[in-house]
């Protein structure tokens, strides 16, 4: 089976990541965002019988594909990525050579109509990326504040008609629940007043909900900070992201991690006597190329950054049993 696409999707910018992890044979690698498994076969054709890959995903589809592999070098975990440091501590592994974010929701979940997060199907009002755990879409829209839904529109979809698409769910659901997408994309079609080239007026709704009720930017904030305390030096951190919101979180996580303390002002302190930065940042950021946005369409926002983990702040961990 081909890596870069397995279970019918295809994963992003799939050979740049590896290059990216800068692999050693023998290391010890996350893939924090396991999805079908692309990334995490291509990652374990590279390792050597030596090498350690630890995956995670809060999908229950996902960990049910994983749970089907047998390769004694492989472990899952059924967790969001905001859990990274209690997985790694649960597998016996304190530090690792490389992980991998590829943000965002998988082709799979959009595909699948009952999961709810397209508006392409009329299908139930879903959108949880873990169907076990919290409330739907549904279940929030049916209790949500109206100035607290037009806030979630606004910040998380970047959309300029938040206040009106909010007091248009608000009205609607006095009339009838809002328990399907075709319901609620209906909604929001007749509250956006201009819709912008090739896209349909409900997509900016949908992402901020779905951003929401699966707390994404929260989850990237969280588990950012643990894969850096996981690296060893000269260990690679790899993102892929794909809008703007995810972007801007992993651009300035990175950037700050590589500046190190902040000289303060009017206090006359060496740059020596300052904390170095625990990243180094490697190369520009990276995009999908032509070919493979013809390839696969949805991959045409992707961006990957990367880092390096210095030696800054870097404790070696000592065996206690």
């Amino acid at each position: 089976m081909n890596p870069a696409q397995d279970m019918g999707h295809t994963s992003v910018l799939l050979d740049e990541a590896l290059t990216a992890l800068n692999l050693r044979s023998d290391g010890v690698y996350i893939d924090a965002t396991f999805g079908r498994g692309g990334h995490s076969r291509a990652l374990l054709d590279m390792l050597g019988p030596n090498g350690r890959l630890l995956a995670l995903d809060r999908d229950p589809e996902a960990a049910a594909v994983a749970r089907t592999w047998r390769d004694s070098r492989f472990m899952f975990v059924h967790e969001p990525f905001s859990r990274l440091a209690e997985a790694a501590r649960t597998h016996g592994i304190t530090v690792v050579d490389g992980v991998l974010f590829d943000l965002g929701i998988s082709s799979p979940q959009i595909d699948t109509p009952e999961r709810g997060f397209s508006f392409r199907y009329d299908a139930p009002l879903d959108m949880r990326m873990d169907t076990s755990r919290g409330s739907s879409a549904a279940q929030w829209l049916a209790l949500v504040q109206e100035d607290e839904l037009a806030r979630v529109v606004r910040e998380y979809g970047e959309e300029r008609f938040a206040k009106s698409v909010a007091r248009a769910i608000v009205a609607a659901r006095a009339e009838q629940p809002i328990i399907t997408t075709g319901q609620l994309a209906r909604i929001v079609a007749g509250a956006v007043h201009s819709r912008e080239r090739g896209q349909d007026p409900a997509t900016r709704t949908f992402q901020a909900i779905r951003i929401h009720i699966n707390r994404e930017l929260d989850e990237i904030v969280e588990a950012l900070p643990q894969a850096v305390d996981l690296l060893r030096p000269r260990g690679r951190l790899a993102v892929i992201s794909f809008h703007s919101l995810e972007g801007r979180l992993v651009k300035r996580f990175m950037r700050t991690e590589a500046r190190g303390e902040d000289v303060p002002k009017d206090i006359p302190l060496l740059a020596a006597q300052l904390k170095a930065g625990r990243l180094r940042l490697i190369g520009r950021a990276i995009k999908t190329s032509d070919q493979e946005v013809a390839r696969n369409p949805r991959a045409r926002s992707a961006v990957l950054r990367v880092a390096e983990r210095s030696a800054a702040g870097f404790v070696e961990p000592t065996c206690t049993g």
